[in-house]
């Protein structure tokens, strides 16, 4: 078997589906971006939810957030909600797995506070609610979904920014969700502590 040519056919593969979405994701990356700059800037606070490898990509916004990821800079305020379902422990009645979010949100956040979905699926139950949690809080909301997620888009506001991928996998879903989150963070960096690269 030639492995070779099955790892340079995914790459190549990923990087002409990542030329390809560029044109589709360059506003509302800008957009997400310069929202979240605000927030940062009024001193509000970043949340991040996700099920699964997106609760992964959650992890790794916020560690970029928090820490960068090149250059020493104060850390921002940036919290990946936690998916561990004993938060739960000793709930009754409706307050199930559907809840895991929204009582964090509700337990945490604040208004101007921002909630950042991320959804590489066709869906999650415990999104939708929330996101219903983030806005009985008065919080903002950035979403970064697929085209599967209908229901989801619907369900935000007009000028809420939604970064919405087009690719044929979830696989290629998260690989083009790595690259939008590692734009977003470059720019809200850019934004709020200048070009690292340019000479003083």
């Amino acid at each position: 078997m030639d492995y070779y040519q099955i790892i340079a056919e995914r790459f190549q593969d990923t990087i002409e589906s990542i030329a390809m979405s560029v044109d589709q994701l360059a506003a509302p990356i800008a957009q997400s971006s310069e929202l979240i700059t605000q927030v940062l800037l009024q001193d509000g606070k970043i949340f991040c939810c996700g099920n699964g490898p997106d609760a992964a990509l959650c992890q790794l916004f916020c560690h970029c957030l928090l820490s960068g990821l090149e250059h020493e800079r104060p850390a921002l305020p940036a919290f990946n909600l936690s998916a561990d379902s004993a938060i739960l422990s000793g709930t009754t009645g409706s307050d199930d797995r559907a809840q895991l979010y929204a009582r964090q949100i509700r337990a945490l956040g604040q208004e101007n506070d921002l909630l950042l979905l991320i959804d590489s699926g066709p869906g999650s139950s415990d999104l939708p609610i929330a996101l219903e949690a983030a806005r009985e809080r008065g919080m903002l909301t950035v979403a970064l979904i697929t085209s599967e997620n209908g229901d989801l888009a619907s369900l935000l506001n007009a000028g809420d920014p939604c970064i919405q991928i087009q690719a044929p996998s979830r696989s290629k879903h998260i690989e083009l969700h790595t690259m939008a989150l590692q734009s977003l963070y470059q720019l809200i960096e850019l934004s709020l502590f200048g070009d690292y690269n340019q000479e003083t």
